[in-house]
């Protein structure tokens, strides 16, 4: 049956505007429940942190500008310096830059720990480019050293060409990949505690004093939950997010990309997303024993001293295989609880968690006379008699 061309018509413009306001339904999944689901973003994803497990997406790998989130990684790779509060004079030509700024001056002093912060709560524009200049010398140095870390990210879709993600001619990510950037961001205590707060005081000027900077992510203030991470916006790009949100032990890291509503996207993906994600406990599987050697017994039961979780997906829960490192044998005497191995539990290859092994009870020495004749017989049976 053909359609009437006003229909046609109709179904062009839908998809005109669809496009406009970068909804892809087509291409937006989610990967809990198998059904199609999508938000008003060019695209989105939701990841769960702590195995990178992706809960949601939509047109995941489609290269887009991506603004000044590309200050996370930026603000990451500074945190990472030594000497963080080494004070320095920033470069004058550095910080000549529009947009966000965190108001440095020529002739300020500054430290990197207050670029990072600089970054990470005005969205300074100058304080990314002075960081770059400040760790490799100049801002292409330090790009080239954001993509290698990209790579090493996963980040097989991503080209940062700035650091402070202002439009320039190749700069773009994926929502996937900006993902995996906040969950490795997080892992860094200096950039998860910056990121979370909702102002920071930060001390520079020339001479130095303290300043209160605002973070611009309207997130930490509008849901509970939200613990970070970076907000960009560009007339190109249009609103980027990448937030992180922790409910009950479960860390969620939500990514859109060209979403004019992006607060409250991100929140309704939090509140649809979290019911679905559950902790799980991590125990041995069956009971771990070490031989020892001159004890009053010949092996002493090994119990992890913590009891790890790791976050579960209705629905997708995955295999955990384990690894026990100890020594061949230990030495008696031994008492309950003292350390002597670990546990690592992995997940499709990577390890997700660890404990200490203990113990599980007291081993005295054998007297010296049995001892003796315990050597003995261990000689012989290594053929040194």
């Amino acid at each position: 049956m053909k359609h009437p061309r006003w229909r046609l018509a109709a179904l062009a413009l839908a998809a005109a505007i669809l496009s406009a306001f970068g909804i892809a339904p087509a291409q937006a999944h989610c990967l809990v429940t198998n059904e199609d689901y999508s938000v008003g973003a060019k695209a989105a994803v939701v990841m769960e942190a702590a195995t990178g497990t992706l809960l949601f997406a939509q047109n995941p790998h489609q290269q887009l500008p991506m603004a000044s989130t590309t200050k996370i990684m930026t603000a990451l790779l500074t945190l990472e310096q030594p000497n963080l509060d080494q004070e320095f004079t920033v470069d004058p030509a550095a910080i000549q830059v529009e947009g966000s700024s965190m108001g440095l001056q020529k002739g300020d002093t500054v430290t990197l720990r207050a670029l990072a912060g600089g970054m990470l709560t005005a969205s300074g524009n100058d304080a990314a480019n002075a960081a770059a200049v400040r760790v490799s010398g100049s801002q292409q140095a330090f790009v080239q050293e954001m993509n290698r870390r990209a790579g090493e990210l996963g980040m097989v879709n991503t080209r940062f060409v700035t650091p402070s993600g202002l439009d320039a001619e190749g700069h773009c990510s994926t929502a996937y990949d900006m993902a995996l950037l906040g969950r490795a961001a997080l892992e860094n205590p200096e950039f998860a505690r910056m990121a979370g707060e909702k102002r920071l005081s930060l001390t520079f000027g020339n001479p130095p004093y303290q300043r209160s900077l605002l973070n611009h992510n309207r997130l930490l203030s509008l849901y509970p939950d939200a613990v970070g991470i970076k907000t960009g916006f560009t007339r190109t790009a249009g609103r980027c997010l990448v937030s992180a949100a922790r409910r009950d032990g479960v860390t969620l890291v939500a990514v859109t990309l060209g979403c004019g509503d992006d607060w409250n996207v991100h929140m309704s993906l939090y509140e649809r997303y979290f019911p679905l994600v559950s902790l799980r406990e991590l125990s041995p599987q069956g009971e771990i024993f070490l031989p020892v050697t001159g004890g009053t017994a010949a092996n002493v039961p090994l119990l992890p001293t913590e009891t790890p979780t790791l976050p579960s997906v209705q629905g997708q829960e995955k295999t955990v295989t384990q690894k026990i490192f100890t020594p061949n044998f230990a030495y008696a005497p031994l008492k309950e609880g003292d350390i002597v191995g670990k546990i690592v539990y992995y997940m499709e290859g990577q390890p997700v968690a660890e404990s200490p092994l203990a113990a599980g009870k007291e081993v005295d020495a054998l007297p010296m006379e049995q001892s003796q004749t315990l050597g003995e017989r261990l000689r012989r049976m290594l053929g040194r008699d």
